[in-house]
């Protein structure tokens, strides 16, 4: 979510994206986050993917080329979740990397993600072998509504439980969190002086004052707890309080 506008249906981010979850995982590690240059078997399927590493990475061009094309959200989610098990342009965890790679474009569209939570193994290795065997994908289609209509319905019954976040507190997060380090890691500075000087220099005037009060806030109820989140170590924290105390 951080990276949203710079990752996309390309070879970088479908390679790290693999890296990722395939890292200690395969028996080979160079083959983590490496496209394919080596021939593979499909458990349970006569299906034979493309074996030839150039014959791959053209494949591997032509999909990307085609769901770079596609416009709507749903239509490049489920192609991706076709497409790259089918090539099976890596080594291994293809399906794994089909499946949160096909939340990149609902992510885009800000719309909720697809969880996979509860979706049957049977079904959805039937699903798959549908498009091995067959080159069919309505059994994988229906899968598809069907969990995502579950992950919407999860996804909705917690937000509800959960309470808002402040809208003024989430855009200066970064300024609040970055501020309350200097003072602690500065304790021999004024803390008011760090405060202000922080909030003049990137917060609009109409919002320094509110944006002040919850860097105070954060740094009244700062303890042990909480310190990974603003970078500090307990050594840190008790010689501020040491100072602060006297």
């Amino acid at each position: 979510m951080e990276n949203i506008t710079d990752v996309g249906f390309n070879r970088f981010t479908l390679m790290n994206l693999h890296s990722a979850l395939s890292e200690n995982l395969l028996p080979n590690p160079s083959d983590e986050g490496r496209i394919r240059r080596h021939a593979v078997d499909i458990a349970q399927s006569v299906y034979w993917p493309l074996s030839a590493p150039q014959q791959i990475d053209e494949a591997l061009d032509l999909l990307l080329d085609k769901v770079n094309r596609i416009e709507d959200p749903f239509e490049q989610s489920f192609f991706v979740m076709v497409h790259l098990p089918y090539l099976q342009p890596f080594a291994d965890l293809n399906k794994r990397t089909s499946r949160l790679a096909a939340n990149l474009p609902l992510f885009r569209a800000n719309l909720c993600p697809m969880t996979f939570l509860d979706v049957p193994q049977a079904a959805y290795s039937r699903a798959v072998l549908g498009v091995y065997e067959m080159m069919r994908v309505e059994l994988l289609r229906d899968l598809y509504v069907w969990a995502y209509e579950r992950s919407t319905q999860e996804y909705l019954a917690i937000r509800q439980e959960l309470a808002q976040p402040d809208p003024l507190r989430l855009a200066w997060r970064e300024l609040i969190k970055s501020a309350v380090r200097e003072v602690v890691t500065r304790p021999g500075v004024d803390a008011v002086s760090i405060v202000q000087g922080r909030v003049a220099e990137a917060v609009p005037e109409l919002e320094r004052e509110a944006v002040r009060a919850l860097i105070v806030e954060e740094l009244r109820r700062l303890h042990e707890g909480v310190l990974a989140r603003y970078g500090l170590r307990p050594r840190e924290f008790q010689d501020w309080k040491f100072t602060q105390a006297n």
